[in-house]
């Protein structure tokens, strides 16, 4: 109850409507410009924060009415989310396939993505994918290291074709927010 009484003072603190749709709005707006740079920044998760940033507007703009934003838009869009993180994941490892890795390096991508964010943080998440892939080239497929490290530039290349794919569904994301919000549904 202590919360809550806190939060109510804190609203209340505000002159007018006007101030706190403002703050809301900028709060919308920062979480939707930071994601769409955390689609080609590592360190921020891109289409989450998007798609945060409309969860964000969709609730404390007074859901579907006030909004504007229907929640058809918000599945579709969480959809389009949920694509993205898929290629986040799995666009390393199409590479090294791509490229000529066996089994072994596509999991070894797989896995050394995973661990390295969990363990290593960004520069896991980076180098990751890539170790992942060389050591399992290695020492489960037994190749040399010429085809190993053409397998280890297949995730490079996937990556970079991932980081552009999210990119694009950023765009998509946003464009979809924007048409529902400001040309779809206007406030009547």
């Amino acid at each position: 109850m202590l919360i809550l009484a806190a939060i109510q003072d804190w609203f209340d603190w505000f002159p007018g409507a006007e101030t706190l749709t403002i703050l809301k709005w900028t709060l919308v707006i920062a979480l939707i410009v930071t994601g769409f740079f955390g689609t080609f920044l590592p360190i921020l998760p891109g289409t989450s924060l998007i798609y945060v940033g409309m969860l964000a507007h969709y609730f404390l703009m007074g859901m579907q009415e006030e909004s504007r934003l229907t929640w058809q838009s918000l599945v579709g869009i969480g959809i389009i989310w949920l694509i993205s993180v898929a290629v986040d994941c799995f666009s390393g490892a199409v590479g090294a396939k791509y490229f000529g890795s066996s089994k072994y390096g596509v999991w070894g991508a797989i896995i050394g993505g995973i661990v390295g964010a969990i363990f290593f943080s960004l520069p896991g998440l980076i180098l990751g994918p890539i170790i992942g892939v060389f050591a399992a080239e290695l020492w489960f497929a037994k190749k040399e290291w010429k085809p190993a490290a053409e397998s280890t530039v297949g995730t490079l290349v996937g990556g970079l074709a991932g980081m552009i794919g999210k990119m694009i569904l950023a765009m998509l994301m946003i464009l979809w927010y924007v048409a529902d919000v400001f040309f779809l549904n206007p406030k009547g």
